[in-house]
């Protein structure tokens, strides 16, 4: 059952992919060993165990994510700005739910936070396009945040009991976040 050439990549990959089929939950070292054709102690040769696996896979998740949301920012600022990296974020969040999922817990991987912080710093860049900065931007980062995952972990869980398109809910959440940032109080 051993397979000469296993790298770490291609354990968190496996994990990652385990992660979208079934859920963060599913991945488990014997998943991911049964997923590679390996024992499970042959992965030991490449992380420590779940929480090294869950901060890896965490991680490339989480730089995963931050590219797709800065190259959605790309050239754009205020309400283009967000409407790129919302549709960014929510296209990759229901294409990747467990990739996704990785990336809401806390990573002690030093590369994963920075990542988590890239994308923390690309919001409050899309937020400088409203004029907003300091504690300003703070409190709104948290607000585009907290909306955004809600209404997409909601979605991918199967939350929504209602007819209406979610597409048609998202571009009236959007121009809700939007109308919000445009008139953010001031403290």
């Amino acid at each position: 059952m051993v397979r000469a050439g296993l790298s770490r990549a291609q354990v968190c990959t496996a994990a990652l992919e385990l992660a979208d089929e079934a859920g963060i939950g599913h991945v488990t070292m014997t998943a991911v060993a049964r997923r590679l054709g390996v024992a499970v102690p042959s992965l030991y040769e490449h992380v420590r165990g779940m929480p090294d696996l869950l901060d890896a896979v965490g991680a490339l998740a989480t730089h995963e994510l931050a590219g797709l949301l800065g190259e959605a920012l790309q050239g754009r600022s205020g309400r283009a700005a967000l409407i790129a990296y919302g549709t960014a974020y929510r296209d990759w969040v229901v294409a990747h739910p467990g990739r996704y999922a990785a990336t809401v817990r806390p990573l002690s991987d030093p590369d994963g936070a920075a990542a988590q912080a890239r994308i923390v710093a690309g919001c409050a860049a899309l937020l400088r396009g409203y004029g907003l900065s300091d504690t300003r931007a703070t409190d709104a980062v948290r607000f585009v945040y907290s909306t955004m995952h809600g209404f997409t972990h909601l979605e991918t869980d199967g939350g929504f009991h209602h007819a209406r398109r979610l597409d048609a809910s998202w571009a009236l959440v959007l121009e809700a976040i939007d109308r919000a940032l445009s008139t953010w109080p001031v403290p």
